[in-house]
């Protein structure tokens, strides 16, 4: 029976390149000159960390990540961006990455999928939903109907087998 996977995978390796590219553009640019603010990239929580010496110097770093985040084909609707906290004179802040399909929303886009009568079973495993169906066109029609709906995270659709 054909069957695919929907998951939602960050590239761990494309957020450093993201995060590498960042920094480097921080050292080129004047406004920049002379100040201490870096991209930290914390692999084992899977975030990025941002510090500089100002609030202001904050806002402008979210915006060159989320360039450089768009330019290597990361959607940044899997970048959560926490309010900016400040410690003393440094200001940091943390943006978070959605890796992995969470219970909740594992239960949300399985209700979508059986109210919108497709003739395919589900079933969650762990980080990944599995859809099964008798008809490739079946199948089709539900990854539509997940790219359609706003979930606020992105979904990639894996192990597509017939």
């Amino acid at each position: 029976m054909p069957s695919f996977d929907i998951v939602s995978e960050v590239p761990m390796h494309e957020v450093q390149n993201a995060v590498d590219n960042a920094n480097r553009e921080l050292m080129g640019r004047f406004d920049f000159r002379n100040v201490d603010a870096t991209f930290t990239l914390v692999e084992k929580d899977k975030k990025i960390r941002l510090e500089a010496d100002g609030d202001f110097q904050i806002q402008q770093m979210d915006d060159i990540l989320r360039n450089k985040a768009a330019k290597r084909n990361i959607d940044t609707a899997s970048l959560t961006f926490e309010t900016p906290e400040q410690s003393g004179k440094r200001w940091s802040q943390d943006v978070k990455l959605k890796d992995g399909i969470d219970k909740d929303m594992a239960k949300k886009i399985v209700k979508m999928i059986k109210d919108g009568k497709f003739k395919v079973t589900t079933q969650i495993m762990d980080q990944v939903i599995r859809v099964t169906g008798k008809k490739k066109d079946d199948l089709q029609l539900v990854i539509a109907e997940v790219r359609k709906a706003e979930l606020g995270q992105p979904f990639q659709f894996v192990n597509f087998r017939d």
